[in-house]
């Protein structure tokens, strides 16, 4: 369908499965489009123009192209914004030419994805933007809608962030729950140490544990919920051994103290969680 590409994710089966809940396919009656079939003639077909109806940072234009594609492979699709641009209120970015049936049973879909993810990317950029030269590196989370973390981590990237974790996987991230039933930071760290982890993130609240979980072996530590004094001083018994995260009480009007402190990341969970969905129009003119 198309060469764009995320790793972990397959757009084909997104699309398909996308359309097929809108579509109504496999539930009594659906499996179409009743308000297009019967209102829009078969070969009648339209242009149209999506626009950025505020200045937004721009994610997921090629996965919106998929959708109309998918319904008329024929359709003529210019993309006019690179994925990861800021465009201001106005700017156009995607021109379509093709079916009318296909168009507007593939919009609503087009836009839910790239509204999302252009949100995500717009807020990610705001985060990005208050570090300023603070040189603290932004983070995501795993706090994502479950079946949308590739596409979502894609649109935190898009905006300037790096990803933390993708999944229970590619690292362990112990916690005061696991430190709780382990009986201690340095012991959760040591079970994880002797089971071949070889990407150990700890998550502390006190300065105290900090040296326990150096000790058996963390790579990461994740500070939790610490103000810019107790960060500081966090960072400097660390002295640069391992990576140190900010994590906790970090939004737009703290991220700039926060990322002062001389941590290497900061990371936040509304970028994922709680980014409004970008204003993004797109209007029809038959030809």
């Amino acid at each position: 369908m198309t060469a764009f590409t995320i790793p972990g994710f397959d757009l084909d089966a997104f699309v398909a499965a996308t359309l097929a809940e809108d579509l109504g396919v496999g539930l009594p009656g659906g499996g179409h489009d009743v308000t297009s079939e019967s209102v829009i003639a078969p070969h009648a077909r339209f242009s149209g123009v999506m626009d950025a109806r505020h200045a937004i940072t721009v994610a997921g234009l090629p996965i919106a192209a998929a959708f109309f594609r998918k319904l008329d492979p024929a359709m003529e699709v210019d993309i006019l914004a690179a994925e990861g641009e800021r465009v201001g209120p106005g700017s156009d970015l995607m021109r379509l030419t093709g079916n009318a049936r296909a168009m507007l049973t593939a919009e609503r879909s087009a836009l839910n994805t790239v509204q999302h993810l252009s949100g995500i990317a717009t807020m990610t950029r705001q985060y990005v933007d208050a570090i300023g030269q603070a040189g603290a590196v932004l983070l995501d989370t795993r706090k994502t809608i479950p079946g949308l973390r590739h596409l979502e981590k894609y649109a935190t990237r898009m905006g300037g962030a790096q990803n933390h974790r993708m999944g229970l996987w590619d690292a362990a991230m112990i916690k005061d729950n696991h430190v709780l039933v382990a009986g201690g930071v340095g012991e959760a760290v040591r079970r994880a140490k002797e089971a071949g982890v070889t990407r150990i993130i700890c998550e502390v609240d006190r300065i105290d544990q900090i040296e326990p979980a150096l000790a058996a072996g963390a790579n990461h530590l994740l500070l939790d919920n610490m103000g810019p004094d107790m960060l500081r001083e966090a960072v400097a018994l660390v002295a640069g051994r391992v990576p140190c995260e900010a994590s906790g009480g970090v939004n737009l009007d703290t991220i700039g103290a926060i990322a002062t402190t001389g941590v290497t990341y900061v990371s936040v969970g509304r970028l994922t969680q709680s980014a409004p969905a970008a204003d993004i129009g797109l209007d029809f003119t038959p030809l």
